[in-house]
């Protein structure tokens, strides 16, 4: 095997971000490396060799034969068929050539019998992005949404500005306002792990009619099902040449979907951080460095980093979508686009990393939230105001709030002073739930509206009992998915 420095390579996969996932990529590219593909192609021709031996000889061979067999896949060394290639120049009749060299005479005959190459490359290809995502990718994503239900769960009754349009709304919590990925996350984890579930393969020949397998067997759906059942794969239910191409598209949709949603994620935590507002930190080691010129700076780049990834990959779902599209029983004019699934899925498996770098060492600012939260004055309690000014009979209480903000904004009075100056706060002095019957103003609300003035956080309606039950959700909705992936283990 040729070596050479990883530096030399061009895509900044197979350095820059091969140095920063070596575990993440090793255990990748057992399933969408080169040498990956050769191996489970190997396997899927292996299958297909037993599928023929029971239906022209009626049964599977001898116990030492067919242990030899299965584990030709991993004896076999791709240079071997590369060497073939460079002679054939046609990858799977070089991989046919060499797999016979390796087999007993008496079964050279049956291997590829009936088959094209698709049938083995479309059948590989499902294998290896199935196991890929169930195996490596998945694990990580309910991970990361595990992390994610922790944050919410800690910091359910965290006070937090919420913020429309980038201007401070009303109080929630930041335990809701991190439940939002857990929803969002968790559900497309759950679709993730049963549309990889749902890949096809196929073997039906050259145009999907199964025209070389009826000379070869009595029933050739029956054939088909038996060396595809053997892969632990279905068949696709009408194939050309190709599987059905929806099976894979909704799979690498749903992936983008996540990708997407883990940039929303970045884009949130990255702007929590700037200064003005400041209200998490990244992890920063002591020997990091995060300007060359301004040696205070503490960049959020991890954050910064995971919607990079997000903005290089999730395009490509375009050239995926049009890979959908074959001229009539097969075109080649996916040949080429459809080899970069494999950087696809490493780089969203990179901004999972990433980003659960982030979420594992988290610094929540607390006192700073909640500082935040009461800067503005009081006028996040202008919404509660207007509500309490309403139910006290108050016919256009929303403008006269309105009117007593302008005030404030105007006098630079915190807008608790300039109520209690109007004529409407001996409206709401007394108002309690029902309305005026004593009592409080709300749930979690104080007893008084002047408790509510000094306390506007308060008013932050069920987000902390939300962010507390859909932590407790998606912990075992996630907990149901691993053991989906790992056999009820």
């Amino acid at each position: 095997m040729e070596e050479r420095s990883i530096f030399l390579n061009l895509s900044p996969l197979d350095h820059r971000y091969l140095l920063a996932n070596r575990e993440l990529f090793e255990s990748l590219s057992l399933y969408l490396s080169e040498e990956a593909g050769v191996r489970y192609s190997l396997r899927c021709e292996v299958e297909l060799l037993l599928a023929l031996m029971e239906e022209r000889e009626g049964g599977r061979p001898e116990a030492e034969v067919l242990s030899e067999l299965q584990k030709l896949p991993e004896l076999i060394p791709p240079e071997e068929i590369y060497r073939e290639e460079a002679k054939t120049h046609h990858n799977i009749r070089a991989l046919v050539n060499v797999l016979k060299t390796h087999v007993p005479v008496r079964y050279r005959p049956l291997v590829h019998l009936g088959a094209t190459s698709a049938d083995i490359l479309e059948t590989s290809a499902a294998l290896r992005i199935r196991d890929a995502v169930r195996e490596v990718i998945l694990p990580r994503a309910i991970d990361l949404v595990s992390r994610l239900c922790g944050i919410a769960e800690q910091e359910a009754k965290t006070p937090q500005i919420g913020r429309t349009h980038g201007q401070h709304a009303v109080p929630i919590t930041f335990g809701f306002a991190v439940a939002e990925y857990v929803s969002r996350l968790g559900k497309s984890v759950e679709r993730m792990e049963r549309k990889s579930a749902d890949l096809r393969g196929k073997l039906s020949g050259a145009v999907g009619a199964y025209n070389a397998l009826s000379l070869v067997a009595a029933d050739p759906g029956k054939l088909e099902k038996r060396f595809l059942h053997g892969l632990g794969l279905e068949p696709s239910e009408h194939s050309t040449q190709i599987a059905e191409p929806e099976h894979l598209l909704e799979l690498l949709l749903e992936v983008n979907t996540a990708f997407g949603i883990l940039a929303n994620l970045a884009d949130d935590l990255r702007n929590l951080q700037r200064t003005e507002i400041g209200e998490v930190r990244e992890h920063f080691s002591s020997s990091q460095v995060g300007s060359s010129t301004m040696p205070q700076k503490r960049n959020p780049w991890n954050s910064e980093h995971v919607k990079s990834l997000w903005k290089a990959f999730a395009p490509r779902i375009v050239s995926f979508c049009m890979d959908q599209i074959s001229e009539h029983q097969r075109d080649l004019t996916n040949s080429a686009s459809s080899r970069f699934v494999a950087d696809y899925l490493a780089g969203f498996a990179a901004a999972l990393n990433r980003m659960g770098a982030v979420l594992a060492s988290l610094e929540v600012d607390r006192e700073r939230m909640l500082a935040n939260l009461r800067s503005t004055g009081g006028f996040v309690a202008a919404e509660p105001l207007y509500i309490l000014l309403s139910l006290a009979g108050e016919a256009d209480a929303h403008e006269a709030v309105r009117r007593l903000t302008l005030e404030a904004e105007k006098s630079g009075k915190p807008l608790a002073d300039v109520l209690k100056e109007s004529g409407a706060y001996p409206k709401l002095k007394d108002l309690g739930t029902p309305a005026g019957k004593g009592g409080s103003l709300g749930p979690g609300l104080g007893a008084s509206v002047d408790d509510l003035l000094d306390s506007p956080e308060t008013y932050a309606g069920l987000a902390a009992a939300k962010a507390a039950r859909l932590a407790r959700l998606y912990r075992k909705k996630m907990n149901a998915v691993s053991k989906r992936l790992t056999g009820g283990k």
